[in-house]
């Protein structure tokens, strides 16, 4: 069940920010997606291909579908002719194989890289140094890598009641965008997403700098 004043107010909250809602769909009816698209919602981010290639053609074809789990190579061939950004990008291999399904359908996919900044081992990601080395490569191969634009950052913050604790690891996030961002994509101006935060955090990453935020549980209701 969609709840439509949370996402009005959450909407114009964001807009004059500047910051960019991802509404967290996955396990959600396609009918609640239509109706948050029908208020004027149009990013949306699923995680299981199998879902998301299931929503997707009977939803409206403008929306801009985020795909933020954790990718299997193997699995980018479902998504690549459709989807908008694919968040979540932690090693080469991965950015290779989505730009040769990107070049099939030739289109150009837009990619976040992954940096760990929780203490929970479950979350995926690399550190800052898997970060730089990741990029070096990227350097020097992107002449073959017309098909994909790498946009940004993201990153998930330990799931803790410790706002401290939190807002550090944003911190953490968002200095190595900036970083990122003068050491490599000066001249790039599509380099500009810092995406951090989440349903109970949200607020938190604006503070420390995020550009996207992605949001299920206050939209949609807990799963």
């Amino acid at each position: 069940m969609v709840n439509t004043a949370a996402w009005q107010a959450i909407s114009a909250e964001l807009k004059d920010k500047n910051v960019i809602l991802v509404a967290v769909s996955k396990t959600k009816p396609v009918s609640d997606i239509q109706a948050l698209y029908d208020l004027g919602q149009r990013d949306f981010g699923e995680n299981y291909v199998q879902e998301l290639a299931e929503k997707q053609p009977v939803l409206p074809a403008d929306i801009r579908w985020h795909y933020i789990g954790h990718l299997q190579s193997n699995k980018v061939k479902y998504i690549a002719p459709y989807v908008h950004m694919i968040h979540a990008v932690d090693s080469f291999k991965l950015l290779q194989e989505i730009n040769k399904q990107a070049a099939r359908h030739n289109r150009t996919i837009k990619v976040l890289l992954q940096l760990h900044i929780a203490d929970e081992e479950t979350k995926h990601g690399l550190n800052e140094t898997g970060i730089i080395e990741l990029l070096d490569y990227y350097e020097a191969q992107k002449a073959q890598l017309q098909n994909l634009e790498i946009c940004g950052l993201m990153g998930m913050a330990t799931f803790s009641d410790d706002e401290a604790k939190v807002r550090a690891e944003f911190a953490r996030l968002h200095n190595t965008f900036k970083l990122v961002q003068q050491s490599y994509f000066m001249a790039n101006p599509h380099f500009n997403t810092c995406s951090m935060g989440m349903s109970g955090d949200y607020k938190l990453a604006i503070e420390e700098g995020s550009t996207m935020v992605r949001i299920g549980s206050l939209l949609f209701g807990n799963r």
